[in-house]
């Protein structure tokens, strides 16, 4: 499977819980935000918006809120579990520009 791939199957995921859990889409409803993943020699972005995460594109969105450098072997450790994110953030195995919290919430989704 493609990063593309197991990226876009964590959206669905993700999605999924927001519309079966009336909780978790008040909790993020009012936000808008754009997010870049720059994994070396692939780029995507996709945007949160009205509790859905959508427009995922394998390119870099303008004005991102939130940029994630990391590796692709990085990425797929992180989505395994075999790297924990704090551990990967720490050991600056994985890179965030933007506000923290707005991707920490997203943690909780996946």
């Amino acid at each position: 499977m493609t990063m593309e791939a197991k990226i876009q199957e964590l959206i669905d995921k993700c999605n999924n819980k927001m519309a079966e859990n009336e909780e978790m889409k008040k909790e993020v409803e009012s936000l808008k935000k754009v997010f870049n993943f720059d994994l070396d020699t692939e780029k995507y972005s996709m945007k949160l918006e009205n509790a859905k995460i959508g427009d995922f594109k394998p390119e870099f969105a303008e004005n991102a809120d939130v940029v994630v450098t990391t590796t692709p072997e990085y990425f797929e450790q992180l989505l395994s579990g075999d790297l924990r994110p704090m551990r990967a953030y720490i050991t600056k195995k994985i890179t965030i520009k933007g506000k923290i919290q707005d991707l920490m919430f997203l943690k909780k989704f996946f």
